[in-house]
């Protein structure tokens, strides 16, 4: 009897072993990137997952003398280095360069998940303390590298989006829009921010960035706030706030929603010609290597995105238990540009010139790179060409910047923004390296005499 027992017990274990084998097996792509890039991706069947894949790129930083691959007639140099995780930046009329070093604000993130989520953070680079500071970089002789370095402001709250409006600096820490007297001979601010509204940061505030823009005429400024889950699995009121763009108006201290249905609006800018809004957008997990796309869009007031209940312009996520009360699917807003599946775009600026042809008109994107999809996608910065019409054209991105994964597959570096200099010069955050790359166009060889 007793060996009857032990034997069941042992073909339940060996059951178990098969089943959690089966689960946790990585989700293969079955498309291509072209197929899921651009203004009519591919949108395949969903493959729901229990577990999601994991394949983190294991963080290991450049050695010395490496650098990320330039484009053909592009070149790549170090503009600064040995900073301590690098993201949003903002360049000032006098040509400095402002970088937000900031990471996610400590929380509790509990149990079994948290724990998860905490070790995956790690192997990516993600686990350190955010230095919590705005640095100021500043290139006065124009050799492509800056001498000064030096803390702008220090003692705030993850901070993340930056824009400048007349003699107001703007600060987006990961719970309060921040504003300080900008003196641009002076090389720190020491002064206490003025608190313009609070922003969500309650719960687990999973996604913690705050993206900031302002409208062309300065009036208005714009924050992207990311959804607190991946489907609202904890529930809509945990999502309170959440999800959307918000548009405020610091004059009076006002706010109020002005897009939503984003699930992570991780970057922001202001077309510079039309003055339209636009976005870089990270969609939701676990339905497969190649689902959902991530992507650029513009963004209009009143427009409703879909998330969670709906993605892509109406497609129904059936995993979401709480019913969308309004029934909206036939008003969900399709995006303008699918960037790739699991790609997590982040900071992105538009071109002003410089870098010649083909980067004349278009978006520079930085994409931090995937942690659940095989094969990995993203850890580049790419362009998207844009029209006359100010809209992405029918061109599949271009590569700009790669070679931030190792051929073993490790990340010598993620890309996290990527903004034009006043020179023309393309800077790009770079999170994992701790250095901000500076790309130019390569120097003509010098002819050969006969």
């Amino acid at each position: 009897m007793l060996r009857k027992i032990l034997i069941a017990l042992l073909l339940i274990v060996i059951a178990i072993a098969i089943a959690l084998w089966v689960l946790s097996r990585p989700d293969q792509a079955r498309l291509s990137d072209a197929e899921l890039t651009g203004r009519v991706p591919v949108m395949s069947a969903v493959r729901p997952q229990t577990f999601p894949t994991i394949a983190v790129a294991d963080a290991v930083g450049w050695r010395e003398g490496e650098a990320p691959e330039a484009a053909p007639g592009l070149r790549v140099q170090r503009f600064a280095e040995g900073l301590d995780h690098p993201r949003q930046m903002l360049v000032l009329p006098n040509g400095d360069v402002l970088v937000a070093e900031s990471n996610k604000p400590p929380s509790d993130g509990g149990g079994i998940t948290g724990a998860i989520a905490r070790w995956m953070m790690g192997r990516a680079g993600a686990g350190v303390p955010s230095a919590n500071r705005i640095t100021l970089l500043r290139d006065a002789d124009g050799d492509g590298v800056a001498e000064v370095k030096r803390p702008y402001i220090t003692g705030l709250n993850s901070p993340y989006g930056m824009v400048l409006v007349g003699s107001t600096l703007y600060v987006a820490n990961t719970d309060a829009l921040l504003a300080f007297d900008y003196d641009p001979a002076a090389e720190s601010i020491t002064t206490p921010g003025r608190k313009i509204v609070d922003l969500p940061a309650s719960g687990g505030n999973s996604h913690w960035t705050k993206a900031l823009a302002a409208s062309l005429d300065g009036r208005t400024l714009f924050v992207g706030i990311g959804s607190n889950s991946n489907i609202g699995e904890k529930g809509m009121a945990w999502e309170q706030g959440r999800a959307l763009v918000l548009e405020v108006r610091p004059d009076i201290q006002y706010k109020r929603p002005y897009a939503s249905g984003l699930r992570n609006p991780s970057g922001l800018a202001t077309h510079p010609v039309t003055g339209d809004l636009w976005a870089t957008v990270n969609e939701r997990d676990m339905l497969g290597s190649d689902m959902i796309p991530d992507y650029l869009t513009r963004v209009d007031f009143g427009a409703f995105y879909g998330w969670p209940w709906y993605y892509w312009g109406g497609f129904v996520d059936d995993r979401v238990e709480e019913a969308d009360i309004d029934d909206r699917r036939s008003y969900v807003r399709r995006p303008e540009y699918a960037l790739g599946a699991h790609v997590a775009p982040l900071g992105f600026g538009f071109a002003t010139g410089g870098l010649g042809q083909p980067w004349g008109d278009g978006a520079f994107i930085a994409l931090h790179g995937s942690w659940n999809r095989s094969p990995r996608a993203g850890y580049k910065v790419v362009f998207v060409p844009f029209g006359p019409n100010g809209r992405p054209t029918d061109a599949l991105p271009m590569d700009v910047l790669t070679g931030f994964l190792s051929p073993a597959g490790e990340a010598r570096g993620r890309p996290a923004d990527s903004r034009q200099a006043r020179d023309g010069s393309l800077l790009v955050a770079d999170d994992v390296g701790n250095i901000i790359w500076r790309v130019s166009r390569a120097e003509p060889a010098a002819a050969t005499g006969q």
